[in-house]
């Protein structure tokens, strides 16, 4: 028991300085002064040591010694302060100093002694009581200016600095947000789901009574850019409740225990201002699975703050209107225990949108700006096929800036189209300088990639062709944007086809002029990868039928390390198809341009001339080839270019309507 006595109250002492830093820096400090005062003696006794280097020997004596020695005559000077007589003698050829302490002031003798001997004296004044605590506090108030300097200083990026290193205030954004659903648009999945949140919110005791306990925690799971911030902040905004925001880096710090610390404020302050909402962006940052931490000590601090969260979501009860909201874009990395029930209970997958989604997404953010009334967003939502919200806000805003460069008084369709050609392939380099020889095998490599994905069944039709550079590193491009529906399977033809488009443009060069050139890498290695993928993961081959010879570790987004574990002859057997596939496919695309050759050669001469060419002028040049070769068409998207020209026309009768009306 006295063992443990001992050790509570260490521990209360230790609290009690933790909570008190600046009083135990200020006894710290006293208390290094005073046993250096001790060490060194008086101030002066102390500058005239340092400056008396003729001095062989100090002695400590006592007053009557000294008064013994003055009467002698042996005597050379006197010093005397309110608490010493510092007397100088010779000795021996040698000077002496003779020091004595706690001098009888009241010997009216001495001076009288002193003049009676024509020996030198002087006096020092006494500092006094204010004086000497002054050079006791003087030390004290410089270390203490420069203490809360550097607590300044590191506060601007610690949150607190080192005096509140565990505060989270100023990495919390306490905000009531005006955000509603209807500025939420293409997730309406997402947002039926955390509409019960908002209802609980609003009127918790309804489910109290039913005995309901609403879920904790609810995780926003998606891609980056698809509005997982921005539903969060309409759940609060529509449940009219304090939100607090906090991004995951914010929590963690050098200091261990700092991280426990702020999750402990978070919570404490969202206690405070129930019902109310926390959320936590990118998660991931301190929800990180602990099995795949090391022993380092971020590591260490890491977990402490995930403990301590896991703590505070286990200490809510039903009567504590708190939700926690939280998103990640990797959740497969998650620790098991965030994720069980009673902590995030749900998972809200906030996906990029479909056709109506991104539709819906594009009149939201085109309130803002001045639209043609000839602008067509139809057409801009079936272009931007895979973009997330925040894709399609900046393409709003790309156009705009276009518009503004020109001077224009609205934002056309051509600067929409020209914003999305830059989120797909990059900004325009038309003062980049290429020689003609490149520019013709440029023209070359497009028209037969164009040529390719006009003709075969299951790729996408071209939308452009373009022999100007863009981008970090593209001469030229051929653009493929889908304008139907929108999906989300690829079958086996469709690979086949994608493979002998990307194959077009080597083909192309090596038909026309002749001789090959690095420009068809990229192509090559997108080929090769494809066909990896339709042996080793898809089964669409004989080679490993139906077996999966590689595995993603990142099951959620995908691109994530791959594991292999198949044998070496497996690995030769599956080389040997994919280089028979692609010499295959390349024979047949070879022997498919020589079929087409004057309409290459047109379509080049056409884009030497203008540079880019749209896609209608693409299928315009091998309509007529086939027309006056009296060759079936081989067009592969007729079905596609009578719709699109019945769209087309559909458009241009409802735009006369609206000029006439």
């Amino acid at each position: 028991m006295a063992n443990q006595d001992n050790k509570n109250q260490d521990n209360k002492n230790n609290n009690f300085f933790n909570n008190n830093p600046l009083l135990a820096f200020a006894i710290f400090s006293i208390v290094i002064i005073m046993i250096f005062k001790s060490f060194v003696g008086e101030g002066e006794g102390l500058g005239t040591v340092l400056n008396s280097n003729n001095i062989a020997q100090t002695k400590q004596v006592k007053y009557s010694e000294i008064k013994t020695q003055i009467e002698s005559g042996s005597i050379k000077s006197v010093k005397l302060t309110p608490s010493t007589v510092e007397a100088i003698a010779d000795a021996d050829g040698r000077r002496v100093r003779y020091v004595a302490q706690n001098v009888p002031t009241y010997d009216k003798d001495l001076i009288p002694l002193l003049e009676e001997k024509k020996i030198t004296y002087e006096g020092v004044m006494g500092n006094g009581f204010l004086s000497e605590l002054l050079s006791m506090m003087l030390p004290i108030l410089i270390f203490f200016g420069i203490w809360i300097f550097l607590a300044k200083k590191m506060s601007k990026g610690m949150g607190g600095g080192i005096l509140g290193a565990g505060k989270a205030d100023k990495l919390i954004n306490s905000e009531k947000p005006d955000t509603k659903f209807s500025d939420v648009q293409g997730v309406e999945e997402a947002k039926d789901e955390v509409k019960e949140i908002v209802d609980f919110l609003k009127f918790p005791e309804r489910y109290m009574e039913l005995g309901a306990k609403i879920p904790k925690g609810l995780l926003l799971v998606g891609p980056p850019g698809t509005g997982k911030t921005l539903l969060a902040k309409a759940v609060a905004g529509e449940a009219s409740v304090p939100f607090f925001s906090v991004s995951g880096s914010g929590f963690i710090e050098m200091f261990v225990g700092v991280g426990a610390s702020r999750v402990r404020d978070l919570f404490a302050q969202a206690k405070k201002e129930a019902p109310s909402i926390i959320f936590i962006d990118e998660i991931d940052a301190i929800g990180k699975s602990r099995a795949s931490g090391g022993q380092m000590g971020g590591n260490d601090e890491r977990e402490q703050t995930l403990n301590q969260l896991l703590a505070e979501m286990d200490g809510f009860g039903t009567d504590t209107p708190v939700i926690v909201l939280a998103a990640t874009n990797r959740p497969e990395i998650l620790d098991a225990a965030l994720l069980r029930a009673g902590r995030f209970d749900r998972q809200v997958l906030v996906d990029k949108p479909d056709f109506d989604g991104r539709l819906a997404i594009l009149k939201v953010h085109s309130k803002g700006v001045k639209l043609s009334s000839k602008v067509d967003l139809t057409i801009v939502a079936k272009q931007t096929a895979g973009l997330a919200g925040a894709d399609l806000a900046n393409i709003i805003n790309e156009a705009a800036l276009l518009a503004g460069r020109f001077n224009k008084k609205e934002i056309e369709q051509a600067d929409l189209l020209e914003s999305i050609e830059r989120s797909f392939v990059g900004l325009e380099k038309k003062n980049r300088k290429i020689s003609e020889v490149e520019k013709r095998i440029v023209a070359y490599h497009e028209s037969g990639h164009a040529l390719m994905a006009e003709l075969t069944k299951g790729a996408t039709r071209v939308t452009k062709v373009s022999i100007i550079p863009r981008g970090l590193g593209a001469l030229g491009y051929t653009l493929h944007l889908p304008d139907d529906e929108d999906r989300f399977l690829k079958q086996k033809h469709e690979l086949m086809a994608e493979i002998d488009v990307l194959l077009g443009g080597r083909a192309a060069e090596e038909v026309f002029i002749g001789e090959i050139s690095t420009g068809a890498g990229n192509d090559l290695d997108r080929a090769t990868a494809i066909l990896k993928d339709m042996v080793s993961v898809y089964g669409m081959s004989d080679i490993a039928g139906l077996m999966v010879l590689k595995r993603s570790e990142n099951s959620f987004l995908g691109g994530g390390m791959a594991s292999t574990d198949y044998s070496e002859q497996m690995a030769e057997d599956i080389d040997n198809h994919i280089k028979a596939t692609l010499n295959e496919r390349y024979a047949f695309v070879k022997k498919t341009l020589n079929e087409y050759h004057q309409a290459i050669e047109n379509m080049t001469a056409v884009l030497l001339d203008v540079e880019v060419i749209e896609g209608t002028k693409v299928r315009s040049i091998i309509d007529e080839y086939e027309k006056e070769n009296n060759m079936k068409s081989r067009l592969a998207h007729g079905d596609k270019i009578a719709k699109a020209e019945a769209f087309a026309k559909e458009q241009a009768l409802k735009n006369q309507e609206e000029e006439d009306a």
